[in-house]
């Protein structure tokens, strides 16, 4: 049986809120890992705590934070409206934000664990032969913590597909607007004939997740066996 319009359209955005949010939080992601790999700082577990607090807080928590903040009279929903003229609350905008903020821990935590990983000699043995902090970073730091990055992507990724609680309390349950897979799940299994409808989307999700498992293990390989072949 062929999907509906409504499926369809809850398969898109999600895969649209989930680019989104990876993609917009990748930089902040790779700059947090940096910090917490690599400086010392006071008040640096406090940093740490912060970042990962999305882990241990109820979603609904976090949807609700982000509904104080970033809504039409939030301190900075309402500058941003003012300002720009953009609207994150009950927007597909604000399911994408919400969905960076809950997978941005497992996106911290894979890139720290592979920066910490890459071999201090070297970026100095780079430095010593006249790169700067900048092109060391580029062409020896980032590329030996590829393996990192894309980790970290592709769980942000499959986070993102899977967020509900804190996207159902930011941006409410909207067909066609903000209702995402879960979201458009959630609903089917509230009608008394949505059996049907709901089998095919729990499928289409395990699908989703599956090739994005696949596309990671892939990729990570093609990269090692590059960094292996540059040794």
């Amino acid at each position: 049986m062929p999907l509906t319009a409504l499926e369809v359209s809850a398969l898109e955005l999600s895969l649209r809120v989930a680019l989104v949010s990876v993609i917009g939080s990748l930089p902040f992601g790779l700059a947090a890992a940096w910090l917490l790999a690599r400086c010392r700082f006071p008040g640096k577990s406090l940093v740490d705590g912060l970042i990962h607090l999305p882990l241990v807080l109820p979603p609904v928590v976090v949807g609700y934070a982000l509904l104080v903040t970033f809504g039409r009279r939030g301190a900075v929903g309402a500058w941003l409206y003012d300002t720009f003229g953009v609207t994150l609350a009950f927007d597909w905008k604000g399911a994408a934000l919400a969905s960076a903020v809950m997978a941005f821990p497992l996106l911290v935590r894979a890139i720290r664990l592979s920066l910490e990983a890459v071999d201090r000699r070297l970026e100095a043995a780079a430095r010593t032969l006249g790169a700067g902090r900048l092109r060391v970073f580029l062409t020896v730091t980032i590329p030996l913590t590829a393996p990192g990055l894309l980790t970290g992507a592709i769980l942000a990724f499959a986070r993102s597909v899977g967020e509900f609680g804190a996207t159902i309390t930011f941006v409410s349950n909207i067909p066609e607007a903000t209702q995402t897979l879960p979201l458009a799940l959630y609903s089917l299994i509230q009608q008394p004939d949505g059996e049907a409808a709901a089998f095919r989307l729990t499928a289409i999700a395990v699908a989703v997740a599956l090739l994005a498992l696949l596309f990671s293990e892939l990729l990570a390989r093609r990269i090692a066996q590059r960094i292996a072949g540059a040794a």
